[in-house]
């Protein structure tokens, strides 16, 4: 049998043993959206917190994670407040169409 040397790998920073590359699994409730498969989603909605306050934690962590990636930067640009802005002209575009479509000029009606 052949002498096979392991040694450390860094991984991230970390040093980690050969044979321990693989960590803990993850429990489904505390992934990712983008982390999640198909056939696990179901179990993940269930996991979620649909309260009140469940909703406003939810909604304050997106907006963090957007604060923190697009506007809070050392050097940013116009990208994150463009996006703001585009989303909200959007929006507000989706919400008036209702009214926006009675105002079209029409020629025989």
């Amino acid at each position: 049998m052949p002498l096979v040397f392991l040694s450390p790998i860094i991984l991230c920073g970390k040093f980690v043993a050969p044979g321990k590359m693989a960590d803990r699994p993850v429990p489904i409730a505390e992934k990712r959206l983008m982390d999640v498969k198909l056939g696990e989603l179901g179990k993940w909605l269930g996991g979620r917190d649909f309260t009140p306050n469940g909703i406003i934690a939810a909604s304050r962590r997106g907006y963090d994670r957007y604060y923190n990636k697009y506007i809070n930067v050392k050097k940013g640009g116009i990208g994150g407040i463009a996006m703001l802005l585009a989303g909200y002209v959007a929006i507000s575009y989706l919400w008036e169409y209702d009214h926006i479509k009675h105002d079209r000029w029409r020629k025989y009606h």
